[in-house]
């Protein structure tokens, strides 16, 4: 048997044949790939250079179209991102800059970039509440059907012609279903209410009957079949503020407080309640809201709502205590308490609450850039819509915020969605993550 010897390089254990020694100057063959790999990151390095696309340009449509634009990966490049982002850029279009964008967004679906010209609608619509209604004919020509959003804007010609279609596309009916959602004018609501009282016959199709579709687009049919929002609004931003922007302040002013750890204590687990918002009634971002305490409180245990609804009723003095109605979820009663979130002392004192309403639907899309958290404003939500409803009176609870765990932890993840119920004088919390 030939005899092995060790490898050359420092500390490294190995022993190699003799011929693979010849090969390779003495070393293993992992310690050769290594050193390899090394000597490639310091050429990387060495020559990396930084590339600007941005360089000289101002018009913001044109920045839009780079940001849109995938680059090919190069070790050799380093791109340098815009000085702002991407949400931050749309905000900025005027109503012809958002025309000239609708044009590139329909230019790329035509020429089979469908992905990217839906990226675009999504954007303007959601920031800007642009209409498509023009561009609609063309999307379902070219057969999209999804992000429903896109179809808020219909035309009562296209309605007609997704009422129409609805009975005959079995292939598409859960889309269409939706789109019609979103539109939910009067003739939909009254559609949705005929299917309420006498199912189709396509119903059993379905995974939910037909009138549940409405709560994905925020509204659901009352009894008397009557439509009911179920978010409140305007909607209001809740950002985090950057560090040469004072987010050490000591206090976050008096609309507002959050992510405040309370004395109370979760029954199911033991750890101590977070109260997510604390906010003054007269807030605008409240204005259609019926509270008889000075703040509204939404408490919950951050731990616990990750496996089911936290409730919490509002004891004689306005303060939120824990909710007799609630029911310990399968998994909650194995959490170990030592694991239960532990939040940081200054962790609610580094956001605020924007001084200027947005549209309703600027969050909707969980997965777009912008700052998802909010007061206010169409849910944001992760997966299907989930509206839970009152332990006391049975009614779905309307959504009054919502708060992406992301911007709360560096490695958070999922959104906390705050809800309501008036008349009894409750809140919930539940989450969801991808």
């Amino acid at each position: 048997m030939t005899e092995r010897i060790p490898c050359i390089r420092e500390g490294c254990p190995n022993t190699i044949l003799p011929a693979t020694a010849a090969r390779t100057g003495g070393y293993c063959m992992p310690c050769k790939q290594e050193m390899e790999r090394e000597a490639h990151q310091r050429y990387i390095e060495a020559n990396r250079r930084d590339v600007d696309l941005y360089e000289g340009i101002t018009d913001p449509v044109e920045i839009l179209k780079i940001m849109h634009t995938r680059q090919d990966h190069d070790p050799l490049i380093r791109y340098v991102a815009y000085e702002h982002s991407k949400e931050q850029v749309y905000l900025s279009l005027s109503t012809e800059q958002q025309a000239l964008m609708i044009d590139y967004a329909m230019q790329l679906i035509r020429t089979g970039d469908d992905d990217t010209g839906k990226d675009i609608l999504v954007y303007l619509v959601c920031y800007h509440d642009t209409s498509l209604s023009t561009q609609i004919p063309v999307l379902l020509e070219h057969e999209i059907y999804y992000p429903v959003i896109l179809y808020k804007s219909a035309s009562t010609q296209v309605r007609d012609q997704l009422l129409q279609r609805v009975n005959t596309d079995d292939e598409n009916r859960n889309n269409l279903l939706l789109m019609l959602a979103y539109i939910g004018d009067e003739v939909v609501v009254r559609q949705f209410q005929q299917w309420m009282q006498s199912p189709p016959r396509w119903a059993d199709q379905l995974h939910v009957a037909p009138e549940q579709y409405t709560t994905e687009a925020g509204w659901e049919l009352t009894n008397e079949g009557q439509r009911r929002d179920l978010f409140i609004i305007p909607s209001y931003s809740l950002y985090k503020v950057k560090e040469n922007e004072g987010a050490d302040d000591t206090s976050i002013g008096n609309s507002i407080t959050m992510l405040l750890t309370s004395t109370d204590i979760c029954e199911w687990c033991g750890s101590q309640l977070t109260t997510l918002i604390d906010l003054d009634v007269r807030h605008p971002a409240l204005q259609d809201v019926a509270w008889k305490s000075e703040r509204l409180q939404v408490q919950t245990c951050v731990s616990c709502s990750c496996y089911g609804v936290v409730y919490m009723e509002m004891d004689s003095a306005g303060e939120p205590c824990w909710s007799a109605h609630n029911v310990m979820p399968m998994g909650a009663d194995d959490l170990d308490q030592d694991d239960n979130v532990q939040l940081a002392p200054d962790a609610g004192r580094q956001f605020r609450i924007a001084t200027a309403p947005r549209h309703a639907f600027h969050a909707s899309e969980w997965a777009m850039e912008p700052s998802t958290s909010q007061i206010g404003g169409h849910p944001g939500w992760v997966q299907d819509a989930d509206y839970p409803n009152c332990p006391c009176c049975s009614s779905r609870m309307r959504v009054v915020g919502q708060l992406d765990w992301s911007e709360v932890e560096e490695y958070g993840d999922g959104m906390y969605y705050m809800f309501i119920c008036e008349p009894c004088q409750m809140t919930a919390v539940s989450y969801q993550q991808s």
